[in-house]
Parts: C-alpha cells; structure tokens; sequence
C-alpha cells in the first residue's frame, strides 16, 4: 500500500505509520481524535502537523481497516 504524506521507517518510531515529516504516528492522531479534539485543537497542538498530513492519517487508517480480513467469532448463549 502506497499513501502520499504517511511513511514507515524503522529508523522512526519503530517503523510505526507516521506523517512525514514528523514524528507523529497515525496511531497518535487517531488516539487524539477520539478522545474528542478538534482538528484545529490538533493543528494548534502539533505545529508540523498540517490539515493536509491530518487527512492522510486518517485515508490511511481507513484503507487499513478495509483491507483487514475478519473472522466473526460466534457467540452462544450460556
């Protein structure tokens, strides 16, 4: 998978999906979004994160999620 302003490098954050340019993995991003900040709270928060590198964290989050294989586990009742 190839997206533009999201790169892996071990030699940062131990090849976790960061944006370029920063130190700021996806996973950050998502966290912090969850928790109920705003995009321009993230903006004002992370100066070297631009809307631009807050958009790939995202399109990057999603197209993982869509290329994950899921196994339903079946619930009984006890």
């Amino acid at each position: 998978m190839d997206y533009p302003r999201i790169i892996s490098d071990p030699k940062v954050m131990h090849g976790k999906p960061v944006i370029e340019g920063t130190r700021l993995t996806v996973e950050l991003i998502l966290e912090k979004l969850s928790e109920g900040r705003s995009e321009q709270e993230m903006l004002a928060a992370y100066p070297r994160l631009t809307r631009q590198g807050l958009q790939a964290a995202l399109a990057y989050a999603t197209a993982v999620l869509k290329n994950e294989d899921v196994y339903p586990i079946s619930y009984m009742a006890a």
